[in-house]
């Protein structure tokens, strides 16, 4: 029995993993995956393995039809994110597939702090000029009593209020899908888009990409905001009009961005974005914690099992 691993993170610790497999006669195949696999490579690997433990690579309908006709029997989507799985496909299919829900809430929820406390206090322009031999004194921003529109109440979303909350910073929400109140929430208010979003000093999008929540933020929404908005985006590129971020950027009316994820990933060294010093970049890693890495992981591997009838 062959297993397929290409989510980077777990590979990047896979020898930790590899005696679970090995003492069950599975051998596994981990190939060299900086991102994703492209979907003409999964084509190829994929009929060829008996499960894949997937990361955000194309698993497209023409993927699983080609496991299908191969020999998959089941998949587990690493992490919380599916907008990369034709989930509806795996299960016309009879694929047996689930992800592994609520893994990261509180590891995410670091890194978006650590953005919003970066942007208000131009931390990480300062390292850079200090690296550069400038020694830079920008005025920074205080955060307490400011403002932030909370885009997503999820796992993510509530870790990343909860932080909030010790800030002393309003947070309105907007999550047409909770069933949460304010209070439960930790927020202050639990609104319907555009209500507010004027008031924000920040805007964190911590929403899950769907048809509604593509382009989120582009030219028409970011109008509702007011001059000088902050950015912070550490759940899909995709949510973002990119080129309507640019815009905004030179024109002001966003003051600075902090993106862990980009529309197309890793981000082109001809993309608009890196001309702007005041904005912060990551690599999608978020929730990329040893910890968070060993749980993830250890809840792939027992879901595969499980699908797989392996005690």
């Amino acid at each position: 029995m062959k297993v397929l691993v290409t989510c980077p993170p777990m590979l990047r610790r896979i020898e930790e993993f590899r005696p679970i497999f090995t003492a069950k006669g599975i051998e596994l195949v981990t190939p060299n995956v900086v991102q994703t696999l492209t979907e003409e490579e999964l084509l190829v690997l994929v009929p060829q393995m008996d499960a894949w433990i997937i990361g955000d690579d194309p698993a497209t309908k023409r993927v699983f039809e080609a496991g299908k006709a191969g020999k998959l029997k089941a998949a587990v989507k690493w992490g919380v994110g599916v907008d990369n799985v034709d989930f509806k496909a795996a299960h016309e299919l009879q694929i047996p597939i689930s992800n592994t829900p609520q893994m990261f809430g509180n590891e995410v929820a670091d890194v978006a702090l650590a953005y919003i406390t970066g942007l208000a206090r131009q931390t990480y322009f300062i390292d850079r000029e200090v690296r550069k031999g400038n020694w830079v004194k920008p005025a920074g921003m205080s955060l307490t009593g400011k403002t932030v529109a909370l885009v997503g109440l999820g796992d993510i979303g509530l870790a990343i209020a909860k932080r909030l909350r010790g800030f002393d910073l309003v947070v309105n929400a907007y999550d047409p899908f909770t069933k949460l109140d304010a209070a439960a929430a930790g927020v202050d208010a639990i609104l319907n888009f555009p209500d507010k979003l004027a008031e924000a000093d920040f805007l964190v999008l911590a929403c899950a990409l769907t048809p509604s929540s593509h382009h989120w933020l582009n030219e028409d929404s970011i109008q509702y905001f007011k001059d000088d908005l902050y950015v912070v985006n550490i759940s899909r590129g995709a949510l973002i009009d990119e080129p309507a971020l640019v815009k905004a950027l030179v024109s002001g009316k966003v003051k600075a961005a902090a993106l862990e994820v980009f529309e197309t990933e890793p981000l082109p060294d001809n993309s608009p974005l890196r001309s702007f010093d005041q904005c912060i970049f990551g690599t999608h890693n978020g929730s990329n914690t040893i910890e968070a890495v060993r749980r993830a992981s250890h809840k792939a591997i027992s879901l595969l099992f499980g699908f797989l009838n392996i005690a």
